[in-house]
Protein backbone atom coordinates (compact mmCIF):
# COMPACT_ATOMS: atom_id res chain seq x y z
CA UNK A 1 0.00 0.00 0.00
CA UNK A 2 1.27 3.30 -1.15
CA UNK A 3 0.31 5.92 1.43
CA UNK A 4 0.82 10.19 0.45
CA UNK A 5 2.93 11.95 2.71
CA UNK A 6 3.22 15.99 2.52
CA UNK A 7 6.87 17.22 0.94
CA UNK A 8 7.25 18.84 4.32
CA UNK A 9 7.27 15.60 6.48
CA UNK A 10 8.37 13.49 3.67
CA UNK A 11 11.83 16.23 4.32
CA UNK A 12 12.04 15.27 8.22
CA UNK A 13 11.52 11.33 7.27
CA UNK A 14 14.42 11.68 4.79
CA UNK A 15 16.31 13.55 7.23
CA UNK A 16 16.58 11.37 9.79
CA UNK A 17 16.84 8.17 7.45
CA UNK A 18 19.82 9.91 5.52
CA UNK A 19 21.62 9.80 8.85
CA UNK A 20 21.17 6.02 8.91
CA UNK A 21 17.95 6.51 11.34
CA UNK A 22 14.51 4.47 11.02
CA UNK A 23 12.05 6.80 10.39
CA UNK A 24 7.82 6.53 10.43
CA UNK A 25 4.71 8.45 10.20
CA UNK A 26 2.55 6.61 13.23
CA UNK A 27 -0.88 6.95 14.29
CA UNK A 28 -4.13 8.83 13.39
CA UNK A 29 -1.93 10.35 10.25
CA UNK A 30 -2.03 6.64 8.84
CA UNK A 31 -5.11 5.44 9.63
CA UNK A 32 -6.69 8.75 7.94
CA UNK A 33 -4.58 8.52 5.13
CA UNK A 34 -6.16 4.64 4.69
CA UNK A 35 -9.46 5.96 5.22
CA UNK A 36 -9.30 8.22 2.31
CA UNK A 37 -8.98 11.21 4.68
CA UNK A 38 -6.24 14.30 4.69
CA UNK A 39 -4.86 14.27 8.18
CA UNK A 40 -5.06 17.27 10.32
CA UNK A 41 -1.47 16.42 11.90
CA UNK A 42 1.11 13.97 11.65
CA UNK A 43 3.50 12.04 13.62
CA UNK A 44 6.69 10.59 13.45
CA UNK A 45 8.06 7.56 15.03
CA UNK A 46 11.83 7.09 15.01
CA UNK A 47 14.94 5.16 15.76
CA UNK A 48 16.84 8.05 16.88
CA UNK A 49 16.71 9.96 20.14
CA UNK A 50 15.96 13.55 21.14
CA UNK A 51 19.29 14.80 21.01
CA UNK A 52 19.72 12.90 17.76
CA UNK A 53 16.56 14.51 16.15
CA UNK A 54 17.82 17.95 16.96
CA UNK A 55 21.21 16.92 14.90
CA UNK A 56 19.30 15.48 11.97
CA UNK A 57 16.63 18.79 11.42
CA UNK A 58 19.69 21.35 12.33
CA UNK A 59 18.28 24.33 11.11
CA UNK A 60 14.67 23.64 12.13
CA UNK A 61 12.70 25.20 14.88
CA UNK A 62 12.56 22.54 17.31
CA UNK A 63 10.36 22.88 20.59
CA UNK A 64 10.79 20.05 23.82
CA UNK A 65 7.64 19.76 24.26
CA UNK A 66 7.70 15.93 25.94
CA UNK A 67 11.27 15.46 25.85
CA UNK A 68 11.12 13.04 29.20
CA UNK A 69 9.05 11.19 27.01
CA UNK A 70 10.84 10.97 23.93
CA UNK A 71 9.20 13.81 21.81
CA UNK A 72 10.22 16.64 20.58
CA UNK A 73 8.24 19.23 18.56
CA UNK A 74 9.58 20.32 14.89
CA UNK A 75 7.93 23.55 13.30
CA UNK A 76 8.16 22.19 9.30
CA UNK A 77 6.21 25.01 6.89
CA UNK A 78 3.80 26.43 9.96
CA UNK A 79 3.26 22.58 10.96
CA UNK A 80 3.90 21.43 14.20
CA UNK A 81 5.18 17.55 13.60
CA UNK A 82 5.38 15.48 16.48
CA UNK A 83 8.54 13.47 16.49
CA UNK A 84 8.89 10.10 19.11
CA UNK A 85 11.41 7.93 19.88
CA UNK A 86 10.10 4.48 19.48
CA UNK A 87 9.85 3.49 23.10
CA UNK A 88 8.27 1.05 25.39
CA UNK A 89 6.32 2.64 28.61
CA UNK A 90 7.12 1.71 32.10
CA UNK A 91 4.88 1.36 34.82
CA UNK A 92 1.17 3.93 34.81
CA UNK A 93 0.21 4.78 38.31
CA UNK A 94 -1.97 7.61 37.65
CA UNK A 95 -3.77 5.83 34.90
CA UNK A 96 -2.39 8.35 32.48
CA UNK A 97 1.13 8.69 32.28
CA UNK A 98 4.04 5.92 32.28
CA UNK A 99 6.59 6.91 35.30
CA UNK A 100 9.17 6.30 32.85
CA UNK A 101 10.19 5.32 29.10
CA UNK A 102 12.44 2.62 27.71
CA UNK A 103 13.45 3.43 24.49
CA UNK A 104 14.17 1.10 21.65
CA UNK A 105 15.40 0.64 18.00
CA UNK A 106 12.08 -1.23 17.04
CA UNK A 107 9.03 0.54 15.71
CA UNK A 108 7.03 -2.90 16.32
CA UNK A 109 7.76 -2.19 20.35
CA UNK A 110 6.53 1.46 19.88
CA UNK A 111 3.31 -0.26 18.12
CA UNK A 112 2.49 -2.59 20.99
CA UNK A 113 2.01 0.30 23.82
CA UNK A 114 -0.49 2.55 21.71
CA UNK A 115 -4.83 2.09 22.20
CA UNK A 116 -6.24 0.67 19.60
CA UNK A 117 -5.21 -1.30 16.52
CA UNK A 118 -6.89 1.25 14.23
CA UNK A 119 -3.79 3.97 15.87
CA UNK A 120 -1.23 1.32 15.66
CA UNK A 121 0.19 1.27 12.30
CA UNK A 122 3.09 3.06 10.52
CA UNK A 123 4.28 3.92 7.48
CA UNK A 124 7.70 4.25 5.96
CA UNK A 125 8.48 5.88 2.69
CA UNK A 126 10.40 2.88 1.53
CA UNK A 127 8.99 0.00 3.27
CA UNK A 128 5.69 0.94 3.14
CA UNK A 129 3.08 -0.02 5.97
CA UNK A 130 3.70 -1.60 9.37
CA UNK A 131 0.48 -3.50 10.37
CA UNK A 132 1.75 -5.44 12.93
CA UNK A 133 -1.98 -5.87 15.33
CA UNK A 134 -3.95 -6.07 12.01
CA UNK A 135 -5.43 -2.27 12.10
CA UNK A 136 -6.37 -2.25 8.66
CA UNK A 137 -8.81 -5.41 8.91
CA UNK A 138 -10.45 -3.78 11.84
CA UNK A 139 -10.99 -0.11 9.80
CA UNK A 140 -12.28 -2.57 6.80
CA UNK A 141 -14.75 -4.06 9.46
CA UNK A 142 -15.44 -1.15 10.90
CA UNK A 143 -14.31 -1.80 14.49
CA UNK A 144 -12.31 -0.63 17.68
CA UNK A 145 -10.26 -3.12 19.17
CA UNK A 146 -7.53 -2.46 21.58
CA UNK A 147 -4.36 -3.00 21.12
CA UNK A 148 -3.29 -6.60 23.65
CA UNK A 149 -5.25 -7.01 27.08
CA UNK A 150 -8.12 -3.75 26.48
CA UNK A 151 -8.02 -4.42 30.48
CA UNK A 152 -4.31 -3.28 30.38
CA UNK A 153 -5.03 -0.49 27.91
CA UNK A 154 -7.43 1.22 29.88
CA UNK A 155 -5.32 0.91 33.50
CA UNK A 156 -2.36 2.69 31.77
CA UNK A 157 -4.68 5.35 30.31
CA UNK A 158 -8.09 5.77 31.77
CA UNK A 159 -9.11 8.44 29.24
CA UNK A 160 -8.91 5.09 26.21
CA UNK A 161 -12.12 4.60 27.62
CA UNK A 162 -13.35 8.05 26.17
CA UNK A 163 -11.59 7.78 23.01
CA UNK A 164 -12.85 4.15 22.15
CA UNK A 165 -16.30 5.82 22.23
CA UNK A 166 -15.31 8.80 20.61
CA UNK A 167 -13.97 6.70 17.96
CA UNK A 168 -17.12 4.65 17.88
CA UNK A 169 -19.04 7.61 17.56
CA UNK A 170 -17.16 9.96 15.02
CA UNK A 171 -16.13 6.97 12.43
CA UNK A 172 -19.99 5.09 13.07
CA UNK A 173 -17.60 1.89 14.49
CA UNK A 174 -18.57 -1.00 16.34
CA UNK A 175 -16.77 -1.67 19.73
CA UNK A 176 -14.47 -5.09 20.05
CA UNK A 177 -16.59 -7.30 22.26
CA UNK A 178 -13.76 -7.45 24.83
CA UNK A 179 -12.87 -3.86 24.57
CA UNK A 180 -16.56 -3.09 25.05
CA UNK A 181 -16.71 -5.35 27.94
CA UNK A 182 -13.29 -3.71 29.89
CA UNK A 183 -14.90 -0.04 29.04
CA UNK A 184 -17.87 -1.70 31.40
CA UNK A 185 -15.77 -3.14 33.81
CA UNK A 186 -12.95 -0.53 33.79
CA UNK A 187 -15.32 2.63 33.44
CA UNK A 188 -14.97 3.75 37.40
CA UNK A 189 -11.21 4.72 36.21
CA UNK A 190 -12.80 7.68 34.88
CA UNK A 191 -12.96 9.50 38.26
CA UNK A 192 -9.81 9.86 38.07
CA UNK A 193 -8.85 11.91 34.91
CA UNK A 194 -9.27 15.59 34.82
CA UNK A 195 -12.57 17.48 33.63
CA UNK A 196 -10.90 19.40 30.88
CA UNK A 197 -9.80 16.40 29.34
CA UNK A 198 -13.30 14.18 29.99
CA UNK A 199 -15.38 16.93 28.17
CA UNK A 200 -12.82 17.46 25.45
CA UNK A 201 -13.52 13.96 24.45
CA UNK A 202 -17.28 13.88 25.13
CA UNK A 203 -17.67 17.11 22.37
CA UNK A 204 -16.18 14.23 20.10
CA UNK A 205 -18.96 11.87 21.23
CA UNK A 206 -21.83 14.20 21.30
CA UNK A 207 -20.64 15.44 17.59
CA UNK A 208 -20.05 11.62 16.15
CA UNK A 209 -22.45 10.20 13.75
CA UNK A 210 -23.62 7.36 16.25
CA UNK A 211 -23.54 9.02 19.37
CA UNK A 212 -27.41 7.97 19.82
CA UNK A 213 -26.48 4.67 20.20
CA UNK A 214 -23.05 5.21 22.46
CA UNK A 215 -24.85 7.27 24.52
CA UNK A 216 -27.32 4.31 25.20
CA UNK A 217 -25.30 1.85 25.24
CA UNK A 218 -22.64 3.13 27.68
CA UNK A 219 -25.16 4.78 29.93
CA UNK A 220 -23.28 3.57 32.68
CA UNK A 221 -20.15 5.26 31.65
CA UNK A 222 -21.59 8.28 30.98
CA UNK A 223 -22.72 8.29 34.61
CA UNK A 224 -19.61 8.00 35.86
CA UNK A 225 -18.45 11.68 34.29
CA UNK A 226 -22.31 12.80 34.69
CA UNK A 227 -23.92 11.19 37.54
CA UNK A 228 -27.19 13.62 37.80
CA UNK A 229 -28.62 11.07 34.87
CA UNK A 230 -28.74 8.41 36.85
CA UNK A 231 -32.39 8.66 37.18
CA UNK A 232 -32.99 9.49 33.96
CA UNK A 233 -31.75 5.65 32.48
CA UNK A 234 -35.24 4.01 32.31
CA UNK A 235 -37.59 6.52 34.00
CA UNK A 236 -40.58 6.20 31.94
CA UNK A 237 -42.88 9.05 31.33
CA UNK A 238 -45.89 7.90 30.56
CA UNK A 239 -46.31 11.22 28.21
CA UNK A 240 -48.34 10.52 25.19
CA UNK A 241 -45.59 12.73 23.52
CA UNK A 242 -43.21 10.25 24.26
CA UNK A 243 -42.34 6.69 23.12
CA UNK A 244 -38.87 6.02 25.19
CA UNK A 245 -37.67 6.38 29.02
CA UNK A 246 -36.13 10.14 29.39
CA UNK A 247 -32.44 8.73 28.90
CA UNK A 248 -33.16 6.66 25.61
CA UNK A 249 -35.05 9.94 24.45
CA UNK A 250 -31.74 11.70 25.16
CA UNK A 251 -30.16 10.22 23.04
CA UNK A 252 -32.27 9.92 20.42
CA UNK A 253 -32.86 13.64 20.25
CA UNK A 254 -28.89 14.09 20.50
CA UNK A 255 -28.76 11.77 17.45
CA UNK A 256 -30.87 12.96 15.43
CA UNK A 257 -30.28 16.40 15.95
CA UNK A 258 -27.87 19.62 14.08
CA UNK A 259 -24.29 18.81 14.55
CA UNK A 260 -24.25 21.65 16.65
CA UNK A 261 -21.97 21.11 20.12
CA UNK A 262 -24.04 23.60 22.04
CA UNK A 263 -27.46 22.02 20.34
CA UNK A 264 -26.09 18.52 21.01
CA UNK A 265 -25.00 19.24 24.87
CA UNK A 266 -28.41 21.33 25.45
CA UNK A 267 -30.03 17.92 24.53
CA UNK A 268 -27.75 16.01 26.51
CA UNK A 269 -28.95 17.62 29.77
CA UNK A 270 -32.40 19.20 28.57
CA UNK A 271 -34.38 16.54 30.51
CA UNK A 272 -31.87 15.77 32.93
CA UNK A 273 -33.88 17.12 36.08
CA UNK A 274 -37.29 15.56 34.25
CA UNK A 275 -37.26 12.68 37.03
CA UNK A 276 -37.47 14.80 40.10
CA UNK A 277 -40.26 16.98 38.60
CA UNK A 278 -42.51 14.26 37.49
CA UNK A 279 -46.12 14.21 38.94
CA UNK A 280 -48.17 11.88 37.73
CA UNK A 281 -52.02 12.57 36.94
CA UNK A 282 -55.36 10.43 38.32
CA UNK A 283 -54.97 8.59 34.94
CA UNK A 284 -51.14 7.67 35.90
CA UNK A 285 -49.90 10.38 32.82
CA UNK A 286 -46.67 11.86 33.74
CA UNK A 287 -46.21 15.80 33.28
CA UNK A 288 -43.19 17.88 34.32
CA UNK A 289 -44.11 21.46 35.17
CA UNK A 290 -41.15 23.36 35.69
CA UNK A 291 -38.49 21.13 34.29
CA UNK A 292 -36.79 23.31 31.92
CA UNK A 293 -35.77 25.63 34.45
CA UNK A 294 -34.95 23.22 37.06
CA UNK A 295 -32.81 20.73 34.40
CA UNK A 296 -31.05 24.14 33.09
CA UNK A 297 -29.50 24.84 36.74
CA UNK A 298 -28.33 21.09 37.30
CA UNK A 299 -26.85 21.36 33.37
CA UNK A 300 -24.71 24.95 34.90
CA UNK A 301 -23.52 22.73 37.62
CA UNK A 302 -22.77 19.57 35.39
CA UNK A 303 -20.88 22.38 32.65
CA UNK A 304 -19.15 23.99 35.17
CA UNK A 305 -17.82 20.81 36.65
CA UNK A 306 -16.56 19.68 33.50
CA UNK A 307 -14.72 22.82 32.72
CA UNK A 308 -17.08 24.19 29.60
CA UNK A 309 -16.15 27.68 29.00
CA UNK A 310 -18.60 30.53 30.29
CA UNK A 311 -19.99 30.96 26.60
CA UNK A 312 -20.91 27.43 26.35
CA UNK A 313 -22.18 27.23 29.50
CA UNK A 314 -24.94 30.34 28.77
CA UNK A 315 -25.80 29.56 25.55
CA UNK A 316 -26.53 25.50 26.26
CA UNK A 317 -28.03 26.59 29.66
CA UNK A 318 -30.60 29.57 28.11
CA UNK A 319 -31.07 26.64 24.95
CA UNK A 320 -32.52 24.44 27.68
CA UNK A 321 -35.01 26.90 29.54
CA UNK A 322 -36.69 27.79 26.13
CA UNK A 323 -37.06 24.04 24.78
CA UNK A 324 -40.22 23.86 25.97
CA UNK A 325 -41.42 26.80 23.73
CA UNK A 326 -44.52 25.46 21.57
CA UNK A 327 -43.94 26.10 17.90
CA UNK A 328 -46.08 28.32 16.24
CA UNK A 329 -45.37 29.51 12.69
CA UNK A 330 -46.43 33.12 13.37
CA UNK A 331 -44.14 36.14 12.73
CA UNK A 332 -45.12 37.87 15.87
CA UNK A 333 -44.47 34.67 18.06
CA UNK A 334 -40.67 34.16 16.13
CA UNK A 335 -40.47 38.45 16.84
CA UNK A 336 -41.41 37.35 20.79
CA UNK A 337 -38.75 34.88 20.51
CA UNK A 338 -35.99 36.45 18.68
CA UNK A 339 -36.81 39.55 21.08
CA UNK A 340 -36.48 37.51 24.37
CA UNK A 341 -33.49 34.92 23.70
CA UNK A 342 -31.42 37.01 20.83
CA UNK A 343 -30.90 35.68 17.33
CA UNK A 344 -27.59 34.16 17.89
CA UNK A 345 -29.47 31.43 20.26
CA UNK A 346 -32.65 31.85 18.26
CA UNK A 347 -31.82 29.08 15.21
CA UNK A 348 -29.99 27.08 17.65
CA UNK A 349 -32.94 26.90 19.70
CA UNK A 350 -35.09 25.57 16.60
CA UNK A 351 -32.49 23.13 15.97
CA UNK A 352 -32.60 21.44 19.42
CA UNK A 353 -36.79 21.42 19.10
CA UNK A 354 -36.05 19.22 15.70
CA UNK A 355 -33.91 16.96 17.47
CA UNK A 356 -36.21 17.02 20.61
CA UNK A 357 -39.42 16.45 18.42
CA UNK A 358 -37.87 13.47 16.07
CA UNK A 359 -37.29 11.46 19.17
CA UNK A 360 -41.00 11.35 20.29
CA UNK A 361 -44.09 10.05 19.07
CA UNK A 362 -44.49 10.25 15.20
CA UNK A 363 -46.83 13.01 15.43
CA UNK A 364 -44.86 15.36 16.53
CA UNK A 365 -42.24 15.11 13.51
CA UNK A 366 -44.89 17.75 12.42
CA UNK A 367 -43.29 20.67 14.69
CA UNK A 368 -40.00 19.96 12.53
CA UNK A 369 -42.09 21.54 9.52
CA UNK A 370 -43.08 24.58 11.91
CA UNK A 371 -40.01 24.94 12.99
CA UNK A 372 -38.21 25.61 9.95
CA UNK A 373 -41.26 28.10 9.04
CA UNK A 374 -40.34 29.62 12.01
CA UNK A 375 -36.63 29.99 11.11
CA UNK A 376 -37.54 31.33 7.63
CA UNK A 377 -39.40 33.88 9.42
CA UNK A 378 -36.61 34.42 11.97
CA UNK A 379 -34.16 35.23 8.89
CA UNK A 380 -36.55 37.39 6.72
CA UNK A 381 -37.22 39.25 10.18
CA UNK A 382 -33.28 39.99 10.62
CA UNK A 383 -33.01 40.80 6.85
CA UNK A 384 -35.53 42.88 7.23
CA UNK A 385 -33.88 44.45 10.53
CA UNK A 386 -37.62 44.55 11.80
CA UNK A 387 -37.57 45.84 15.24
CA UNK A 388 -36.81 43.33 18.03
CA UNK A 389 -34.97 45.20 20.88
CA UNK A 390 -34.78 48.09 22.76
CA UNK A 391 -31.81 49.59 21.11
CA UNK A 392 -34.15 49.30 17.64
CA UNK A 393 -36.70 51.38 18.66
CA UNK A 394 -36.91 55.11 17.59
CA UNK A 395 -37.16 55.92 20.52
CA UNK A 396 -34.49 56.30 23.75
CA UNK A 397 -34.40 56.06 27.76
CA UNK A 398 -33.36 60.16 27.32
CA UNK A 399 -36.68 60.63 25.19
CA UNK A 400 -38.38 59.20 28.00
CA UNK A 401 -36.68 60.22 30.96
CA UNK A 402 -38.17 64.61 29.32
CA UNK A 403 -41.58 63.29 29.85
CA UNK A 404 -40.96 62.91 33.19
CA UNK A 405 -40.21 59.22 33.64
CA UNK A 406 -37.66 57.86 36.45
CA UNK A 407 -35.72 55.02 37.28
CA UNK A 408 -37.07 51.60 36.61
CA UNK A 409 -39.80 53.40 34.99
CA UNK A 410 -37.97 54.16 31.84
CA UNK A 411 -37.41 50.65 31.23
CA UNK A 412 -40.42 49.22 32.24
CA UNK A 413 -42.06 51.45 29.51
CA UNK A 414 -39.64 51.10 26.74
CA UNK A 415 -39.86 47.35 27.04
CA UNK A 416 -43.89 47.77 26.48
CA UNK A 417 -43.23 49.98 23.83
CA UNK A 418 -40.95 47.38 22.29
CA UNK A 419 -43.54 44.38 22.56
CA UNK A 420 -45.97 46.87 21.30
CA UNK A 421 -44.27 47.36 18.04
CA UNK A 422 -43.84 43.76 17.97
CA UNK A 423 -46.98 42.94 18.36
CA UNK A 424 -47.92 45.56 15.23
CA UNK A 425 -50.42 47.84 17.19
CA UNK A 426 -48.15 50.72 16.85
CA UNK A 427 -45.48 51.69 14.14
CA UNK A 428 -42.10 52.36 15.25
CA UNK A 429 -42.25 55.74 14.46
CA UNK A 430 -40.64 58.32 17.07
CA UNK A 431 -43.72 60.38 16.60
CA UNK A 432 -46.17 57.44 17.80
CA UNK A 433 -43.92 56.18 20.40
CA UNK A 434 -44.13 59.06 22.44
CA UNK A 435 -47.54 59.25 22.23
CA UNK A 436 -47.59 55.86 23.68
CA UNK A 437 -45.36 56.38 26.33
CA UNK A 438 -47.29 59.44 27.24
CA UNK A 439 -50.40 57.57 27.66
CA UNK A 440 -48.29 54.63 29.72
CA UNK A 441 -46.87 57.69 31.75
CA UNK A 442 -50.65 59.05 33.13
CA UNK A 443 -51.68 55.14 33.08
CA UNK A 444 -48.76 54.60 35.96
Amino acid sequence: MEIYVPGNIVKILEALEDKGFKAYIAGGCVRDAILGKEPNDYDIATSALPEQVKECLDGYHIIDTGIKHGTVTVVADDDYVEVTTFRIDGEYKDHRRPESVEYSAEIEDDLSRRDFTINAMAYNLNTGLVDKFDGQKDLFRQRIKCVGNPEERFEEDALRIMRALRFASQLNYEIDDATSDAIHKKKYLLAEVSNERISKELNGILTGASAGSILSEYSDVINVIIPEIRNCIGFEQRSRYHIYDVWTHTAMAVEHSANDLEVRLALLLHDIAKPECCVFDDEGNGHFPGHEKASADVAEQVLRRLRYPNDTIKCVCELIKFHYVTPVDDKIVVKRLLSTIGPQYFFKLTEMMKGDSRAKQSFCFERVQILENMEKKGREVLDAKECISVSQLDINGIDISDMGAEGKNIGDILNTLLSMVIEGSIDNVKSELKKAAKRLLIEN
